[in-house]
């Protein structure tokens, strides 16, 4: 296991395997990677250990048989080489999509009323005391969303918004969605980024690298607030940022990065930018869902079932 998770999740998996814990919040070095595949039966790994075609090419034939990824991103992980190397691949699905559903709606509620801005004021002795001009924001219900990616965790935000802010629900995905379960349109990228607020709830993959680029913003509206809860490389930094210093947007709300811990100095001086530290699922009974799921695949392996989560 290459992190801490929680106490029943250790236990679960203790009462089945003879489990090494890593105990650090670094992703796996070069090293660990290796000793990782060679070492190992099975690896329970997570976001930032980087499983990549290299490093099954460098092992050759690993002793490990499965990595069961705690989360339901797993563009850390090259699956093909994975499954060319006879190692099987598993995520976590269904578990993370209502959590990370809420931290998009956090995000699009606090870049739009600038509460960490108006928090940092107060925090700071420097309210001085309510005024009808002070601190004004963007409203939320009644306006359009974009979506783009209309999966799980993104037919969940756009219930939140739609039921619960009133909001008219556009959406861009990459294959024809049939039956998004609520009324919304789906349209082009271009029209989705277009709205007031863009919400990203794509996958991680190499299909998705950069898909919101300096095209993607320039679709965008300069009163549009823009939301990313997917994956960091999905989106540009570097265009954002300058969409940002522009005025070619209103602001951002972000919970990954594209060099994740890395944060750009740029982004950390934009009061018009919510920052939160890739929380979406970091409630403790989410987690602890991810981790019980992570471990069933893991038994399954053992006792040679099907895999639930194959991916």
């Amino acid at each position: 296991m290459t992190r801490r998770l929680p106490d029943r999740v250790l236990a679960a998996a203790g009462a089945r395997f003879d489990v090494t814990l890593r105990d650090e919040t670094k992703p796996l070095t070069q090293r660990e990677l290796r000793a990782a595949l060679t070492e190992f039966d099975a690896v329970l790994p997570t976001l930032g250990d980087r499983f990549d075609a290299a490093l099954f090419a460098e092992v050759g034939k690993p002793r490990c048989g499965i990595l069961a990824n705690f989360g339901v991103g797993y563009n850390h992980i090259d699956a093909v080489a994975a499954k060319a190397a006879g190692v099987a691949v598993t995520n976590t699905p269904g578990a993370v999509t209502d959590a990370t559903a809420d931290v998009a709606l956090t995000l699009i509620l606090m870049t739009a009323r600038r509460a960490g801005e108006a928090e940092r004021i107060l925090r700071a002795g420097k309210w001085e005391g309510w005024g009808p001009v002070q601190m004004l924001g963007t409203h939320v219900t009644g306006k359009r969303v974009g979506i783009v990616g209309m999966g799980r965790i993104g037919k969940a935000i756009a219930r939140r918004c739609h039921y619960g802010f009133g909001m008219d629900v556009v959406f861009a995905n990459r294959s024809t969605v049939d039956d998004p379960g609520l009324p919304a349109r789906q349209v082009p990228l271009a029209e989705a980024m277009a709205a007031d607020f863009v919400v990203v709830a794509v996958p991680g993959s190499p299909a998705t690298h950069h898909l919101i680029n300096a095209a993607a913003f320039a679709a965008m509206k300069s009163e549009g607030i823009f939301v990313n809860i997917s994956r960091g490389d999905v989106v540009d930094e570097a265009a954002l940022i300058a969409a940002l210093r522009a005025g070619q947007i209103k602001g951002a709300g972000l919970d990954v990065y594209e060099f994740e811990p890395k944060v750009p100095t740029e982004l950390v001086a934009m009061e018009n930018v919510t920052l939160l530290p890739h929380i979406g699922t970091a409630a403790l009974e989410v987690r602890e869902a991810m981790g019980l799921m992570a471990v069933d695949n893991l038994v399954a392996h053992l006792e040679g079932r099907p895999l639930p989560n194959a991916v």
